[in-house]
Protein backbone atom coordinates (compact mmCIF):
# COMPACT_ATOMS: atom_id res chain seq x y z
CA UNK A 1 0.00 0.00 0.00
CA UNK A 2 1.40 3.42 -0.82
CA UNK A 3 0.93 6.53 1.49
CA UNK A 4 -1.08 8.50 -1.09
CA UNK A 5 -3.74 11.20 0.47
CA UNK A 6 -7.34 9.95 0.18
CA UNK A 7 -9.25 12.32 -2.33
CA UNK A 8 -12.52 13.54 -2.40
CA UNK A 9 -14.75 12.50 -5.59
CA UNK A 10 -17.24 14.89 -7.34
CA UNK A 11 -20.42 12.96 -8.19
CA UNK A 12 -22.58 14.90 -11.19
CA UNK A 13 -26.25 13.79 -12.40
CA UNK A 14 -27.20 14.39 -16.02
CA UNK A 15 -30.28 14.20 -17.66
CA UNK A 16 -30.05 13.58 -21.94
CA UNK A 17 -32.76 14.23 -24.28
CA UNK A 18 -32.88 10.73 -25.85
CA UNK A 19 -34.99 8.75 -28.43
CA UNK A 20 -33.73 5.40 -27.49
CA UNK A 21 -36.36 2.61 -26.54
CA UNK A 22 -36.08 2.71 -23.02
CA UNK A 23 -36.36 6.67 -22.85
CA UNK A 24 -38.73 7.11 -26.07
CA UNK A 25 -40.52 4.00 -23.78
CA UNK A 26 -41.20 6.68 -21.01
CA UNK A 27 -41.69 9.59 -22.89
CA UNK A 28 -45.67 10.02 -22.58
CA UNK A 29 -46.09 8.46 -18.90
CA UNK A 30 -44.71 8.20 -15.22
CA UNK A 31 -43.06 4.92 -15.66
CA UNK A 32 -39.32 4.41 -14.61
CA UNK A 33 -36.70 2.25 -15.97
CA UNK A 34 -33.27 1.18 -14.26
CA UNK A 35 -30.75 -0.48 -16.00
CA UNK A 36 -27.78 -2.88 -15.61
CA UNK A 37 -26.04 -3.85 -18.64
CA UNK A 38 -24.82 -7.37 -19.00
CA UNK A 39 -23.15 -6.43 -22.82
CA UNK A 40 -24.98 -9.43 -24.12
CA UNK A 41 -27.94 -8.42 -22.68
CA UNK A 42 -29.95 -5.60 -19.94
CA UNK A 43 -31.20 -6.04 -16.96
CA UNK A 44 -33.93 -3.95 -16.69
CA UNK A 45 -35.88 -3.09 -13.52
CA UNK A 46 -39.35 -1.24 -14.35
CA UNK A 47 -41.95 0.64 -12.04
CA UNK A 48 -44.63 3.34 -12.31
CA UNK A 49 -47.79 3.13 -13.55
CA UNK A 50 -47.86 1.90 -16.89
CA UNK A 51 -45.64 -0.68 -16.68
CA UNK A 52 -47.38 -2.90 -19.43
CA UNK A 53 -47.03 -0.33 -22.13
CA UNK A 54 -43.56 0.15 -21.26
CA UNK A 55 -42.34 -3.47 -21.79
CA UNK A 56 -44.22 -3.87 -24.84
CA UNK A 57 -42.58 -1.13 -26.11
CA UNK A 58 -39.14 -2.51 -24.79
CA UNK A 59 -39.98 -5.85 -26.45
CA UNK A 60 -40.57 -4.46 -29.98
CA UNK A 61 -37.20 -2.86 -29.65
CA UNK A 62 -35.22 -4.50 -28.42
CA UNK A 63 -36.82 -7.40 -27.37
CA UNK A 64 -37.73 -9.23 -23.71
CA UNK A 65 -36.56 -12.59 -22.63
CA UNK A 66 -37.67 -12.93 -18.91
CA UNK A 67 -40.00 -11.11 -16.93
CA UNK A 68 -40.31 -11.08 -12.95
CA UNK A 69 -42.94 -9.47 -11.02
CA UNK A 70 -42.24 -8.07 -7.79
CA UNK A 71 -43.61 -5.67 -5.47
CA UNK A 72 -45.35 -3.34 -7.88
CA UNK A 73 -43.07 -3.09 -10.29
CA UNK A 74 -41.11 -5.82 -12.74
CA UNK A 75 -37.50 -6.95 -13.33
CA UNK A 76 -36.72 -7.74 -17.11
CA UNK A 77 -34.01 -9.53 -19.04
CA UNK A 78 -33.77 -8.07 -22.57
CA UNK A 79 -33.12 -10.51 -25.57
CA UNK A 80 -30.16 -7.83 -26.65
CA UNK A 81 -27.84 -4.91 -25.46
CA UNK A 82 -28.82 -1.83 -25.95
CA UNK A 83 -25.59 -0.60 -27.23
CA UNK A 84 -26.32 -2.53 -30.34
CA UNK A 85 -29.35 0.55 -31.22
CA UNK A 86 -26.26 3.11 -30.19
CA UNK A 87 -27.00 4.24 -27.40
CA UNK A 88 -23.37 3.54 -25.71
CA UNK A 89 -22.13 7.02 -27.23
CA UNK A 90 -21.68 7.99 -23.72
CA UNK A 91 -19.05 5.69 -23.21
CA UNK A 92 -16.05 7.46 -25.07
CA UNK A 93 -16.66 10.09 -23.68
CA UNK A 94 -16.80 9.28 -20.36
CA UNK A 95 -13.29 7.58 -20.80
CA UNK A 96 -11.69 10.76 -22.95
CA UNK A 97 -12.71 12.78 -19.71
CA UNK A 98 -11.48 10.43 -17.20
CA UNK A 99 -14.56 9.95 -15.48
CA UNK A 100 -17.00 6.72 -14.36
CA UNK A 101 -20.33 6.24 -15.34
CA UNK A 102 -21.86 4.90 -11.71
CA UNK A 103 -24.86 2.51 -12.19
CA UNK A 104 -28.08 2.04 -12.95
CA UNK A 105 -28.79 4.10 -15.90
CA UNK A 106 -32.24 5.33 -15.29
CA UNK A 107 -34.64 6.54 -18.29
CA UNK A 108 -38.04 8.57 -16.93
CA UNK A 109 -39.76 11.30 -19.09
CA UNK A 110 -38.02 10.78 -22.46
CA UNK A 111 -34.49 11.35 -21.38
CA UNK A 112 -31.80 8.97 -20.16
CA UNK A 113 -30.03 10.09 -16.57
CA UNK A 114 -26.68 9.54 -15.58
CA UNK A 115 -24.36 9.06 -12.67
CA UNK A 116 -20.98 10.21 -13.15
CA UNK A 117 -17.89 10.33 -10.89
CA UNK A 118 -14.61 12.11 -11.16
CA UNK A 119 -11.51 12.73 -9.18
CA UNK A 120 -12.08 16.55 -10.06
CA UNK A 121 -14.70 19.00 -11.40
CA UNK A 122 -13.34 19.85 -14.36
CA UNK A 123 -13.92 16.62 -15.58
CA UNK A 124 -17.40 16.69 -15.32
CA UNK A 125 -17.53 20.19 -16.63
CA UNK A 126 -15.50 18.87 -19.83
CA UNK A 127 -17.87 16.12 -19.98
CA UNK A 128 -20.90 18.32 -20.47
CA UNK A 129 -19.24 20.33 -22.37
CA UNK A 130 -18.98 16.98 -24.89
CA UNK A 131 -22.45 15.62 -24.19
CA UNK A 132 -24.06 18.78 -24.83
CA UNK A 133 -21.96 19.42 -28.09
CA UNK A 134 -24.45 16.67 -29.66
CA UNK A 135 -27.75 16.01 -27.29
CA UNK A 136 -29.93 18.74 -25.22
CA UNK A 137 -28.63 17.91 -21.56
CA UNK A 138 -29.73 19.38 -18.40
CA UNK A 139 -27.31 18.96 -15.58
CA UNK A 140 -29.32 18.03 -12.25
CA UNK A 141 -26.78 18.12 -9.44
CA UNK A 142 -22.93 18.68 -8.90
CA UNK A 143 -21.61 17.86 -5.49
CA UNK A 144 -18.69 16.58 -3.65
CA UNK A 145 -18.57 13.56 -2.27
CA UNK A 146 -16.57 11.48 1.27
CA UNK A 147 -18.11 8.09 0.27
CA UNK A 148 -19.67 6.76 -3.07
CA UNK A 149 -22.17 5.03 -2.00
CA UNK A 150 -22.99 1.45 -3.73
CA UNK A 151 -26.09 0.67 -5.40
CA UNK A 152 -27.31 -3.69 -5.43
CA UNK A 153 -28.58 -4.94 -8.42
CA UNK A 154 -32.88 -5.61 -8.26
CA UNK A 155 -32.02 -8.79 -7.64
CA UNK A 156 -32.22 -8.81 -3.88
CA UNK A 157 -33.55 -7.28 -0.97
CA UNK A 158 -33.51 -3.94 -2.87
CA UNK A 159 -36.50 -5.23 -5.16
CA UNK A 160 -38.58 -4.80 -2.40
CA UNK A 161 -37.74 -1.06 -1.83
CA UNK A 162 -39.55 2.32 -3.30
CA UNK A 163 -38.33 4.18 -6.10
CA UNK A 164 -36.88 7.08 -4.53
CA UNK A 165 -35.86 10.34 -6.80
CA UNK A 166 -32.46 10.92 -6.77
CA UNK A 167 -32.99 14.15 -4.38
CA UNK A 168 -35.35 12.20 -2.16
CA UNK A 169 -32.57 9.37 -1.94
CA UNK A 170 -30.00 12.04 -1.10
CA UNK A 171 -31.75 14.27 1.36
CA UNK A 172 -33.16 10.70 3.19
CA UNK A 173 -29.38 9.27 3.24
CA UNK A 174 -27.95 12.35 5.10
CA UNK A 175 -30.44 12.74 7.45
CA UNK A 176 -29.77 9.28 8.73
CA UNK A 177 -26.09 9.84 8.22
CA UNK A 178 -26.60 13.21 10.02
CA UNK A 179 -28.41 11.29 13.23
CA UNK A 180 -31.62 12.74 12.04
CA UNK A 181 -33.37 9.01 13.52
CA UNK A 182 -31.21 9.04 16.35
CA UNK A 183 -32.66 10.08 20.05
CA UNK A 184 -32.46 12.60 20.40
CA UNK A 185 -31.95 13.90 16.88
CA UNK A 186 -28.26 14.49 16.41
CA UNK A 187 -29.09 17.28 13.49
CA UNK A 188 -31.69 19.34 11.97
CA UNK A 189 -33.78 19.58 8.71
CA UNK A 190 -32.08 23.63 8.26
CA UNK A 191 -28.77 21.47 8.84
CA UNK A 192 -29.19 18.65 6.14
CA UNK A 193 -30.50 21.42 3.67
CA UNK A 194 -27.46 22.95 4.29
CA UNK A 195 -25.65 19.96 3.46
CA UNK A 196 -27.59 19.07 0.17
CA UNK A 197 -27.29 23.01 -0.99
CA UNK A 198 -31.02 23.40 -1.01
CA UNK A 199 -33.66 25.27 1.11
CA UNK A 200 -34.96 23.84 4.05
CA UNK A 201 -38.75 23.93 2.78
CA UNK A 202 -37.06 21.79 -0.41
CA UNK A 203 -35.10 19.55 1.97
CA UNK A 204 -37.92 18.30 4.19
CA UNK A 205 -40.35 18.14 1.03
CA UNK A 206 -37.68 15.22 0.05
CA UNK A 207 -37.44 13.96 3.46
CA UNK A 208 -41.04 13.52 4.10
CA UNK A 209 -41.88 11.67 0.39
CA UNK A 210 -39.37 9.47 0.86
CA UNK A 211 -39.84 8.86 4.29
CA UNK A 212 -43.84 8.31 2.89
CA UNK A 213 -42.31 6.06 0.28
CA UNK A 214 -40.28 3.51 2.34
CA UNK A 215 -43.02 3.27 5.39
CA UNK A 216 -45.79 1.93 2.49
CA UNK A 217 -43.37 -0.14 1.35
CA UNK A 218 -42.20 -1.90 4.59
CA UNK A 219 -45.52 -1.13 5.96
CA UNK A 220 -46.43 -4.34 4.31
CA UNK A 221 -44.60 -6.77 5.67
CA UNK A 222 -44.92 -5.79 9.12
Amino acid sequence: MTGRDTHPMYKAVFRIKSDSPYASSTAQNNTQIELWCNDHCDLLHIAGDQQEGVIEHVSSGVGVRERIKNNGGQTVITEACLKEYGDDYIEAHLAANDCLLLPPLRYEYGAKVVRVLALNPASLSRLYKDISAEHEVTVESKKELATVRSETPVLTASTFLPSLSERQRDVFLTAFEQGYYQMPRGTTTSEIAETEGVGRRTAEHHLRRAEEKLANAFAEYL
